[in-house]
C-alpha cells in the first residue's frame, strides 16, 4: 500500500480546520446560539462529507481507486469519532461557541 501521509493528515485535521469553522458559521447565520452537542457534531460531519466530492474528482485509475477507498475509510472513522464526541477539537470549538458567543 502506498504511503498516503498527506491524506492521513488532511483527514485528521478536516474537522478541526474546515468543518468546525463552517459549522460554527452556519449556526451563526441561522442565529442558533445554543445548538445541542449532537446538532453541532452532525453539522460538522455534514461538512466533512463534502470531502467525498473532492475524492470523486480523482481519475478513474486503479491507483486513484485505491486512494479513494483508503481515504473514504479514514474519513468514515473520523466522522464516527466526531459523532461519538471523541474529537477534542470539535468538542472544544462547540464549548467555545455556546459558552462565549
Amino acid at each position: 500500500m502506498p504511503d498516503y501521509f498527506e491524506m492521513d493528515r488532511l483527514i485528521e485535521d478536516l474537522a478541526k480546520i474546515y468543518s468546525t469553522a463552517c459549522a460554527t458559521t452556519w449556526f451563526k447565520v441561522m442565529n442558533n446560539k445554543k445548538p445541542t452537542k449532537e446538532e453541532f457534531r452532525a453539522k460538522v460531519t455534514e461538512f466533512m462529507k463534502h470531502f467525498e466530492y473532492t475524492l470523486s474528482t480523482y481519475p478513474q485509475t486503479p491507483e486513484a481507486d485505491q486512494l479513494r477507498e483508503y481515504a473514504l475509510k479514514g474519513l468514515q472513522a473520523e466522522i464516527s469519532r466526531v459523532l461519538e464526541g471523541n474529537n477534542k477539537e470539535v468538542e472544544r470549538r462547540y464549548k467555545y461557541y455556546v459558552d462565549y458567543r
